[in-house]
């Protein structure tokens, strides 16, 4: 049987077997947010995750909002990835969550959201995320789709035509740069979720909608990059689709702040 499809199954079973495991994954209703730090800037690479008011149905994994999934395992796993095999200095077990309206956005021309699929937010947090990408800031969206009865895209789509009413998205390939920045990523199939159909679908959003210019967002669509971030080293992952999802995570920050 082939890895991915003995993968399910034996989720299935753990987490059939474990009530308390099922739980952590799918508690029902909101839990309390959970409590976030400021980390001065001193010169040394910050994560910036994004904050949102989550739409009904995105409290399921722990019931926490849709914006903190993975948080802060994901980043402070990936920081300490990049430090590792790149020259910039992070801040290995701090990261700093910002609302799109928050003036302190603009010190961070890297910025990450997870979970666009349940994204709202109000006309000034519209003008905020507007305002961002317009002085160079680079947006990573990340973990939404279109099945188990979600609407991912739709809502995603929404939400940007507010931030950039005329937006055009477009379809990446391997071929481009970003996916070479740092480490050499020559196929999408790297990245499989086990809970997703399909292939990933990775997107981008231009500056005035012109692809020869500033690339302004990138979109992992129908993926999930940073759960095998979160997940990595606890024998809930493949080992070899952590180390890709990684570079991925290395190749958007370096691209991010290169361009």
């Amino acid at each position: 049987m082939p890895i991915r499809a003995a993968v399910l199954p034996f989720m299935l079973v753990l987490f059939l077997a474990t009530p308390a495991a099922a739980q952590r994954f799918f508690d029902r209703g909101p839990a309390p947010e959970p409590p976030t730090h400021t980390t001065a800037y001193d010169g040394r690479f910050i994560f910036a995750r994004l904050k949102y008011t989550t739409a009904p149905g995105g409290f399921y994994y722990r019931g926490l909002p849709a914006w903190a999934h993975g948080y802060p395992r994901a980043e402070n796993n990936l920081m300490r990835i990049v430090s590792e095999v790149s020259d910039i200095r992070t801040h290995l077990d701090a990261s700093n969550v910002l609302a799109l309206d928050d003036p302190e956005l603009m010190k961070y021309p890297v910025s990450y959201m997870t979970e666009a699929g349940y994204w709202t937010m109000t006309d000034k947090e519209a003008a905020g995320l507007r305002a961002y990408l317009a002085k160079g800031g680079f947006v990573i969206f990340d973990d939404f789709r279109d099945n188990f009865g979600n609407r991912g895209w739709a809502n995603f789509e929404a939400q940007m035509k507010r931030v950039i009413p005329n937006v055009h998205f477009f379809d990446l390939q391997p071929t481009h740069p970003i996916f070479h920045s740092f480490f050499e990523i020559n196929s999408f199939s790297i990245i499989p979720q086990k809970y997703d159909a399909g292939p990933p679908i990775l997107r981008a959003v231009y500056e005035n909608n012109d692809p020869t210019k500033r690339l302004l967002c990138m979109i992992n669509f129908s993926t999930d990059v940073s759960d095998f971030w979160e997940f990595a080293g606890t024998g809930m992952s493949i080992i070899a689709q952590d180390n890709e999802a990684y570079k991925l995570g290395v190749n958007y920050i370096v691209y991010g702040l290169t361009h």
